[in-house]
């Protein structure tokens, strides 16, 4: 009996060290604990491997498995994100970190040494986290437990085609346009400009919106190849207020979706966004509002 006993603890442990040093998919692990939601983090991790010069390839899997390959010096590190939700306000991303070309080395090391490796992984997670942190500092999404009615509304608006993250600009460049033909034509206005999705493509995170401004509808208003005039037909939504910059105004959408998903509501995905302040005149941006709606389906 105690042979036996003997045998299956050296083959549990000969097995073990196999799976360590061949079969375990990473070399390393990192867990992180924030405090926000899976569209945050999402949109973060692709936004940090954009600007972060060592990145050399970023593949969504799916919306919360992501594959990110980093290079140091001659080194290509193998990063693979797992967003995992908690609870409504909280979400773990567990990383599962890889050196291709030097994995069995680093897992032989990793047990007694502090190795480059673990060094520049701690090191490159920190910088991550920073920068995570840093910006849900500067934004704030609340989202109400109520349905509200968009009402109908004639608008003047112009049809644009950007990424996710080059929404506002696209805003910001036919605004002047939309305002000055409307007001220098004494088109009389009726509401607060807003922003009707159209496609909302998450794969590749790029959309489709009308930029629009409610107006009185006449029979003189001014007509150009730019400015289009329609019937906004209102529509039962979900809402949130954002405060922040309007260029992660989307971090608002998500958490509708969350929330639509925790309470099985059905929604489409073609957001609204009200906007009442006007970044042209600047300020702290947590004072910018917009209400920002996610229509059900009906």
């Amino acid at each position: 009996m105690r042979n036996k006993i003997v045998y299956f603890v050296v083959f549990l442990f000969l097995g073990s060290l196999v799976w360590y040093l061949f079969l375990k998919p990473y070399d390393y692990s990192v867990s992180i604990i924030s405090k926000t939601f899976p569209g945050t983090i999402n949109q973060s991790i692709k936004s940090w491997g954009n600007t972060n010069k060592n990145n050399v390839l970023l593949e969504e899997r799916d919306f919360l498995n992501i594959d990110q390959q980093l290079k140091f010096n001659d080194s290509i590190y193998q990063y693979q994100w797992k967003i995992t939700p908690v609870n409504d306000s909280t979400t773990k991303i567990k990383v599962y970190i890889k050196e291709a070309e030097h994995s069995l080395e680093n897992r032989l090391k990793i047990p007694f040494l502090d190795t480059d490796f673990e060094k520049r992984t701690k090191r490159t997670m920190l910088d991550f986290n920073d920068v995570l942190t840093e910006h849900l500092e500067k934004f704030k999404v609340t989202v109400l437990d109520t349905i509200e009615l968009l009402p109908d509304t004639y608008c003047a608006y112009i049809p644009i085609k950007a990424s996710q993250v080059g929404k506002a600009k696209g805003m910001m460049q036919n605004y002047p346009i939309l305002s000055t033909v409307l007001v220098d034509n004494n088109v009389a206005l009726n509401g607060r400009p807003f922003l009707e999705i159209t496609n909302w493509n998450r794969e590749v995170d790029s959309v489709s919106y009308n930029f629009c401004y409610p107006i009185i509808k006449s029979d003189s208003l001014p007509q150009n190849d730019i400015i289009k005039y329609k019937k906004f037909e209102g529509v039962r939504a979900l809402k949130a207020i954002y405060n922040g910059n309007y260029i992660t105004s989307d971090r608002a959408w998500y958490a509708l979706l969350d929330y639509a998903k925790r309470n099985g509501i059905m929604v489409r995905e073609r957001p609204v966004e009200v906007f009442f302040s006007n970044p042209n005149f600047g300020g702290n941006e947590l004072d910018w509002i917009a209400e920002i709606y996610m229509p059900l389906k009906e």
